[in-house]
């Protein structure tokens, strides 16, 4: 088993809820930063953090961004217990918070590409980060890509952005799509991975992102092989199982892999050398 780095943080920090926007019926984002203000500790696009809520428990969840050195947002779909919890706090009430975790998006070695983002359901939150971070440093990549799907409407996330100020951005182009048809909705109806085929964009200097559902990524994974793309060309992120953050509970490894500690990113290529359990 993988040790204990010794730099690992174990002990949470104390943080205050300064505002907190519901996304869906049930996700929402909380804006933290710590109660004399700034954030406890810096991330990048991709990396995760502990959240802990006493006495419920504590949960691994992605940064969906960092603005500077003022707060730290993180995305929280409700789905049991300890998120029912998180979901019942108010601005102005406390959490732990560790991190940060894993090894985040490959910024450097994207810049110079095109980029294609692929996200279903709450899946958008670690890709939001890769995205934001590339409109902040614009000029390092090329054009900018996104295709999100839901299975409805009202289970989008992260609207205004997607709607109203992403489409704006240089050389961006948003796609968004849900499973059938809407009385509301009058944008494109149908699964991800066939809309990501139609759409059909060049592999040529692209890399592609991915994060969803298991089963939308690995039908996303089959189209973008179809479309040309190499292993080493896509990119997705696990978040599985994820229980204590340092590689000493052994709940997510995959072989020899720890997702905590040797992801949760990894290209395609990397994953072929892995049993198949993600």
């Amino acid at each position: 088993m993988h040790k204990c780095d010794c730099e690992s943080p174990l002990t949470p920090s104390v943080v205050e809820i300064m505002d907190i926007v519901e996304e869906t019926s049930d996700v929402k984002t909380f804006y933290v930063k710590k109660p004399e203000g700034g954030v406890p500790f810096d991330v990048m696009p991709g990396q995760l953090a502990m959240v802990s809520h006493v006495p419920v428990g504590e949960g691994m969840f992605s940064i969906s961004w960092q603005e500077e050195n003022e707060y730290l947002q993180v995305a929280i779909k409700r789905v049991g217990l300890m998120t029912d919890e998180l979901h019942r706090l108010e601005v102005g009430q406390q959490l732990g918070i560790r991190g940060p975790y894993g090894n985040g998006f490959p910024v450097e070695e994207c810049k110079g590409k095109d980029m294609l983002f692929i996200g279903g359901g709450i899946g958008l939150a670690p890709l939001r980060s890769f995205i934001k971070y590339c409109f902040k440093h614009r000029e390092d990549y090329g054009k900018i890509t996104i295709v999100y799907g839901s299975r409805s409407y009202d289970d989008l996330c992260f609207k205004d952005e997607l709607f109203e100020k992403w489409p704006k951005e240089k050389n961006t182009e948003v796609y968004v799509t849900i499973d059938n048809p809407e009385v509301c909705w009058d944008g494109h109806c149908g699964f991800v991975p066939a809309y990501v085929e139609e759409l059909n964009v060049s592999p040529e200097n692209t890399v592609a992102v991915t994060c969803g559902p298991p089963i939308m990524i690995k039908f996303v994974l089959e189209s973008l092989e179809k479309m040309g793309y190499t292993d080493e060309q896509v990119i997705t992120t696990l978040e599985m199982r994820m229980k204590c953050g340092v590689g000493k509970c052994g709940r997510c490894n995959i072989g020899s892999e720890y997702i905590c500690l040797d992801g949760p990113v990894f290209n395609l290529a990397q994953l072929r050398e892995l049993p198949p359990e993600w």
